[in-house]
């Protein structure tokens, strides 16, 4: 294993991949030596009301991955779509003959008063935050459990470890997703796959300029109001912060690390 690509040979199935987090923990990882398949669902929701990563943004994000001497494949899938997120798989496969990593990245984030809450919006969060990661992951285990390196990180919030206001549908899914990491951790610890999570606090990428724009305000009144960090100047992370992390993680020098929860929240939870 080379130093400096310590990841050759591996396979990272990172889904969200198309901007945002996703983006740059699929750039991270590539340049630590890893193939990428890319998954994003390269279309518009319904529900939230603010723009998804694009198809023009995934095959950039590949084609940039190519020019920089990686390896890397698109895949079009909605998390919650089983048929088409087990065709990404099957591709992943296909060309890289595994899968050794699995980033469930992928997720949304809105404001909803409770007792305004509609059926379709509860259902789109919990579908795409916590049923998505399961869909994903049911697809992918069976080569992960094949890999002498198989991790899983879910990617959660500071809001799968504590409440938010006017966010309930949001926190149940996150916390939903912490839980769904330890009992993972359990269950695929036998087959020498490690399960993690991680917890960032309001993180600088277009979904929090989306969020903003639905509720009339500016990313950082948006951050400020949603976080409250307890470091001075810092309303948000940068998406680099959490690649790092990341990488770290799926790396061997976490090989004993599992079950474990990752908070990145600028001193957050400290409050």
């Amino acid at each position: 294993m080379s130093t400096e690509r310590p990841l050759a040979g591996r396979t990272a199935f990172v889904t969200g991949a198309a901007h945002g987090q996703g983006r740059a923990i699929a750039l991270a990882l590539a340049e630590d030596g890893a193939n990428v398949v890319a998954l994003d669902v390269g279309a518009e929701l319904e529900y939230p009301a603010y723009a998804q990563g694009t198809t023009a943004e995934l095959e950039h994000l590949v084609a940039e991955i190519r020019e920089a001497g990686g390896a890397a494949i698109p895949a079009l899938a909605d998390v919650r779509d089983a048929d088409a997120v087990q065709r990404a798989v099957d591709a992943a496969v296909a060309e890289f003959g595994g899968i050794d990593i699995l980033i469930n990245n992928a997720g949304i984030v809105a404001y909803a008063e409770l007792e305004a809450m509609t059926d379709a919006e509860w259902d789109a969060m919990i579908g795409i935050n916590l049923t998505g990661p399961f869909v994903v992951a049911r697809a992918a285990v069976p080569h992960l459990k094949r890999s002498e390196h198989g991790v899983i990180v879910n990617n959660s919030s500071v809001m799968g470890l504590r409440g938010g206001n006017r966010l309930s549908h949001y926190v149940a899914s996150k916390h939903g997703l912490t839980g769904l990491t330890k009992a993972w951790a359990i269950e695929l610890a036998p087959f020498g796959v490690r399960v993690v999570s991680i917890h960032p606090t309001g993180v600088d990428t277009p979904m929090n300029d989306g969020l903003a724009a639905m509720e009339g305000a500016t990313p950082q009144e948006i951050a400020e109001r949603s976080a409250g960090n307890l470091r001075p100047g810092v309303p948000w992370i940068e998406t680099s912060d959490v690649a790092e992390l990341v990488r770290y993680l799926v790396s061997d020098r976490a090989r004993y690390v599992t079950g474990a929860q990752y908070t990145l929240d600028a001193g957050l939870l400290t409050r």
